[in-house]
């Protein structure tokens, strides 16, 4: 039964897409049935495996929204093992339309759990807000990834976060667990940046992940090729992080089962 993981920070530039993207990539590229569901309007995750979002008929919104069926929906991408649910700009609209819907947080979970047996992880990227698409995302996962960038505010709304996934596990998933804090954008050459890492892995100790994802030039280039950077270029840091967090996420999943 496949594995359920939001990537999620209500603060902006923390490297999250960029996350879901690379994570999801390089878990197919070892072999897994991955589907990335991108549950941002901004659509930068469709976008970023290739696909135009202006090309996009039918989405996660006409899923949550208009019960379309998510197979529907579900594109194929170029990195082989790699399924893609896209994102439209209507998204923005779903909060609204969701308000006075009965059980609407969990339009996600309904859509997603009839999906798990058909993947081996499903990565959502939440839109960098606390709202109610992605309480939605957190409803349905089993386990949140925070990115958290290596620079003076990283602890900054932290705190937000961890209380809206406790007030999720409280009333609406008891079994949602932080899968791990991704510490991101890391530039060895600065000193603040091995303090903050000193300082995260302090506070949370064994809940941050033992890869760090450097600052990395393809990295930031991936993206405008419509491309994972594992097939933009395979060799670079970049990649090499990603597939390390990979290997980290596929082995708690084997400890968990």
């Amino acid at each position: 039964m496949g594995k359920i993981i939001a990537i999620a920070n209500q603060k902006g530039g923390v490297g999250k897409t960029t996350t879901a993207i690379n994570l999801a990539a390089s878990l197919a590229i070892l072999e897994n049935k991955v589907l990335l569901i991108d549950a941002d309007p901004q659509a930068n995750s469709t976008s970023g495996v290739g696909i135009m979002p202006q090309t996009i008929t039918q989405s996660l919104y006409d899923c949550m929204i208009n019960d379309l069926e998510p197979a529907e929906a579900i594109m194929e991408t170029e990195t082989p093992n790699l399924y893609l649910l896209p994102a439209h700009l209507d998204l923005v609209g779903a909060e609204i339309e969701l308000i006075n819907r009965e059980a609407r947080e969990y339009a996600i979970k309904e859509m997603v759990e009839p999906l798990r047996d058909q993947y081996d992880f499903i990565i959502i990227d939440c839109l960098p807000s606390l709202g109610l698409v992605t309480v939605n995302a957190l409803t349905a996962a089993d386990s949140v990834i925070i990115p958290m960038q290596c620079e003076f505010f990283a602890l900054e709304g932290l705190g937000k976060l961890k209380n809206t996934i406790r007030l999720v596990r409280q009333n609406l998933n008891p079994e949602l667990v932080i899968e791990g804090i991704l510490l991101s954008m890391y530039d060895g050459r600065l000193r603040l940046a091995k303090e903050v890492v000193a300082e995260v892995r302090s506070h949370f100790k064994d809940k941050v992940f033992d890869t760090i994802i450097h600052r990395n030039a393809r990295l930031g280039e991936a993206p405008g090729m419509g491309k994972p950077v594992v097939l933009y270029d395979a060799d670079c840091k970049g990649s090499i992080n990603f597939i390390n967090l990979a290997r980290e996420v596929m082995t708690q999943q084997e400890i968990a089962a």
